[in-house]
This record gives C-alpha cells, sequence and structure tokens, in this order.
C-alpha cells in the first residue's frame, strides 16, 4: 500500500483538492508527521492505525456538545496505539500533554515553547 492509498484510507481524513491532508494548527501537522514516522519506522501497520482512528472517532457526537476535533481524535488515538505497542505509557503521555499544556498557556504569543525537563 502507498502513502497515498493510506491517506486515502484514513477514516475521515481531511483532504484538499489534490489529495493532500488538510490542517489548520500546527500541531496538527506535527501529530499526523510523527504518526507516519512511527508508522513508517514499523511500530504499526496502516490498518491498525486506521482501526485505532476509527475507534475512536465513533464515539464522537457524544451529544455532550464538547465534540472534539478530527485531530484531537487522531492524537488520542495515536497516544492510545502507542501505548498498546508498548512504546509509552499512558502515565508518561498524560503527564507529557499536561507539561505541554500548561507551557503553552505560559509563553508569550511568538515565543517557542520549551519544556521543563
Amino acid at each position: 500500500m502507498t502513502l497515498h492509498d493510506a491517506l486515502k484510507a484514513t477514516p475521515r481524513l481531511p483532504l484538499d483538492e489534490d489529495d493532500g491532508p488538510v490542517f489548520e494548527a500546527p500541531w496538527q501537522a506535527r501529530v499526523f508527521a510523527m504518526t507516519l514516522q512511527a508508522h513508517e519506522a514499523g511500530m504499526f501497520e496502516w490498518t491498525e492505525w486506521a482501526e485505532t482512528l476509527g475507534a475512536e472517532l465513533a464515539g464522537d457526537g457524544d451529544g455532550s456538545g464538547q465534540t472534539p476535533g478530527y485531530y484531537d481524535h487522531w492524537l488520542s488515538a495515536f497516544e492510545k496505539i502507542l501505548h498498546a505497542k508498548g512504546v509509552a505509557g499512558a502515565g508518561q503521555l498524560g503527564e507529557l500533554r499536561q507539561a505541554w499544556d500548561e507551557a503553552a498557556k505560559a509563553t508569550p504569543h511568538g515565543a517557542p515553547i520549551e519544556l521543563k525537563r
């Protein structure tokens, strides 16, 4: 399966007129690229990824009015597959997400976000 075929088979992936992925924010492109790199490194098959993402998207529209965006689902699915494959523990990913959120909120607009170690 080529990358183009894999992307076309990805559940509900927003594509432009040239079948390229569409992003609304830089973080979306980054998590997309990390997912592709993890797949290309052999961490998971694309069919596994599509199933994981599809399951995540299936929970969309719970009536709460707080429906996550497509790439929020993508990020959650990426975290789940990394955890399932033993690449990172759920606690590690949660702590990293929290640290990133705090650093982003504390960073002045236009300045690079830096995580404290």
